[in-house]
């Protein structure tokens, strides 16, 4: 399988909101994306995107340029939510399908947003607390 590309839809928090596995970097697999995440979503007041061209061409489609941001350091947040996706890369390149891959990326998220309990800004009583919480709720949810 050639290199996949990996679409994603984060917001304000960091938290990932939409994802989408594709095998090209063009404009007709940002379209789709775009459209995915808007239907599914809403359309957001702004939406910050890296300088990749396939991105004003897919907003210039939906005609919601005027609200795309591109900025040098705009992306940051974005970009910094792709690192607990990127430890896993290698097992990612392991994925003979598309299919199963966007599966494993879509699961990801919903498990690294739901136990991401940003550790650095509480102590450790409080932080085992939130944990116990939320594999408490991820039973509950999964029985």
């Amino acid at each position: 399988m050639p290199r996949p590309y990996l679409w994603r839809a984060v917001d304000r928090e960091g938290e990932e909101l939409e994802s989408y596995v594709t095998k090209t970097r063009d404009k007709r697999a940002a379209l789709t994306f775009m459209k995915q995440a808007l239907k599914r979503r809403g359309s957001p007041a702004a939406t910050t995107t890296d300088g990749l061209c396939s991105y004003g061409a897919a907003t210039n489609d939906l005609g919601c340029r005027d609200r795309q941001e591109v900025g040098r350091w705009a992306n940051n947040r974005a970009e910094n939510s792709h690192l607990p996706f990127r430890r896993r890369e290698p097992a990612m390149l392991r994925f003979r399908q598309m299919k199963t891959l966007h599966k494993f990326a879509s699961v990801h998220a919903n498990i690294h947003n739901h136990f991401s309990l940003e550790r650095y800004l509480v102590d450790r009583q409080t932080y085992r607390e939130r944990r116990s919480a939320a594999l408490a709720e991820w039973q509950f949810l999964a029985s």
